[in-house]
């Protein structure tokens, strides 16, 4: 066969791979506005530009910076290029920071280019600075502690346990004895006992204090997530000196390397500045009711995130997910029968303060709520839907979710009432309000030791095809919602029994939401 010719068949062949036709999927009813849906989300998928930009061109979009305005502006306007009705909602301030490049060298006993990120909120140095390496040693009492801290100004302070081990526990269990995986878990938690004692005398929780009161060129932590090549990258202790986070294993070099005596010497180069209070905004995009405006339904997500990678999957995918699934609503179902909103929060990671200022500035549509949907945590087909105690919103849920094709579906368990058990995010906000708010939950074990809030939450741990079964998912269970006749029903299960007390678990109620950076 010719080579053009055997070019144009393979090129055949792939395209009608890739394409699944519509009607070879399981639809459970004729619903023209499902299958349309089905068409532009499954096939003509908008999600991986979409993340593309959010994440290669944005990147990370921590509380404070310009990347957290950046995803604001380019929500606001991709929403108003499809037509959609958009608009920022100021929630309070946040404390402004513009982190710029980071490099922090090893200059003895040899030279070595370290793994480090910049922790959240920390100073820059203002140029490249020097000092040795230093560890906490075992104090006795506060004088030794006071005593100590006079002997520390220009050197970097190690202030993490170091890990025995980098290597990934289940490849340790699946390779080393069990002895061996006793002996290190035994060495693990000693040292992290002992660590924690020499940090209390330091001040605990105000040690950063005392640290930049004693003049500290700068502070040294780890915190490894537990697999290859992971850290968790949260914020600065101190407010004066300058605060990275290195990898498990250089961190654990120099930790040796300071223990037995070879006074290790580090240059570190931190480009930041810290600006003041700076304010920051919910993006809210609707589409208004036609017969029933003051009733909604909400697909939430929030769009900041750390800083250590580009905040892909917490939460790129489900600020992806609800913008995708708000342009299928627009172009097959524009009028809908009740109000549908995407929430994008501003600031979850640091407290809930988007949607929970949401719900303050917004009781109609606490008071309205036929349901919200939020999705947090990766990538991964949606496999659970927990009913956050609601008594008898199951059947709802049960029957919308009977509607949408078995291959968005099949993975699904609903678990009605539910016991509350799947907190932690946005949805909290609402619920705590008495207000039907469901989480559409991913696979987690995997996304909490490699993505969340790590220096590896990239692009490139993005499952493209589970992300657009969600978001297809998403605008499916949002017209369903819209069109029921019903409201979801508000009752309140009984809680399972809380083990201290011997009762039911009490449903919590709303706390006032910080809507301002807390003085460190």
């Amino acid at each position: 066969m010719p080579q053009t010719i055997r070019a144009t068949v393979l090129a055949l062949t792939l395209a009608v791979l890739a394409v699944p036709s519509a009607r070879s999927q399981t639809f459970h009813v004729d619903d023209p506005v499902l299958r349309r849906m089905w068409t532009l989300g499954m096939e003509q998928s908008r999600t991986e530009q979409l993340a593309h930009v959010l994440l290669d061109s944005i990147g990370h979009r921590l509380a404070g910076t310009p990347g957290l305005d950046a995803a604001a502006d380019w929500l606001v306007r991709t929403y108003e290029g499809w037509g959609v009705p958009v608009r920022r909602e100021r929630i309070g301030t946040w404390m402004g920071w513009k982190p710029g490049l980071l490099h922090v060298d090893m200059l003895a006993p040899r030279h070595r280019t370290l793994e480090a990120y910049l922790l959240a909120w920390s100073p820059g140095t203002d140029g490249p600075i020097e000092g040795e390496a230093v560890i906490v040693p075992e104090l006795a009492n506060e004088q030794a502690a006071e005593a100590w801290l006079g002997t520390v100004a220009g050197k970097f302070l190690l202030l993490s346990p170091p890990e025995m081990m980098c290597r990934a526990r289940q490849e340790l269990e699946a390779n080393a004895t069990e002895a061996t995986v006793a002996r290190i878990d035994s060495v693990r938690a000693a040292t992290e006992r002992g660590y924690r004692q020499r940090m209390a005398l330091l001040g605990g929780r105000r040690a950063g204090q005392r640290l930049d009161d004693a003049g500290i060129a700068g502070v040294v932590t780890s915190e490894w997530s537990g697999g290859w090549g992971v850290n968790k990258i949260f914020s600065a202790p101190t407010r004066r000196a300058v605060a990275v986070d290195v990898s498990c294993e250089h961190y654990g070099m120099l930790f040796r390397l300071a223990q037995s005596g070879w006074a290790p010497r580090l240059r570190v180069n931190a480009e930041a500045e810290l600006v003041g209070e700076v304010p920051q905004f919910n993006v809210i995009a609707e589409l208004r009711g036609s017969e029933l405006p003051d009733e909604y339904v909400v697909l939430s997500a929030h769009y900041d995130s750390f800083h250590g990678g580009q905040g892909a999957t917490d939460n790129g995918t489900g600020t992806i997910m609800m913008l995708e699934a708000m342009r299928l609503l627009k172009t097959t179902y524009p009028s809908p029968r009740r109000t549908i909103i995407a929430g994008h929060w501003a600031n979850e990671e640091v407290g809930l303060v988007g949607s929970g200022a949401y719900r303050e500035d917004h009781p109609e549509v606490v008071e309205g709520l036929q349901v919200l949907f939020n999705q947090d945590n990766g990538t991964w087909r949606i496999e659970r839907i927990e009913g956050q105690g609601f008594l008898n919103a199951g059947a709802h849920i049960g029957r919308w979710i009977s509607r949408v094709p078995s291959e968005i579906t099949e993975h699904i368990t609903l678990e009605f009432p539910g016991a509350q058990n799947n907190r932690g995010s946005d949805h909290t906000s609402f619920v705590c309000a008495g207000a039907p708010a469901f989480r559409l939950q991913s696979p987690y074990d995997e996304y909490r030791q490699y993505t969340w809030h790590t220096n590896r939450d990239t692009y490139d741990k993005i499952v493209f095809d589970d992300l657009k079964s969600n978001a297809t998912l998403a605008a499916m269970l949002a017209y369903l919602a819209s069109e029921d006749p019903e409201r979801v029903p508000r009752d309140k299960a009984l809680l399972p029994v809380n083990p201290r007390t011997g009762e039911p678990r009490a449903w919590g109620g709303c706390s006032p939401v910080r809507r301002t950076a807390p003085t460190r």
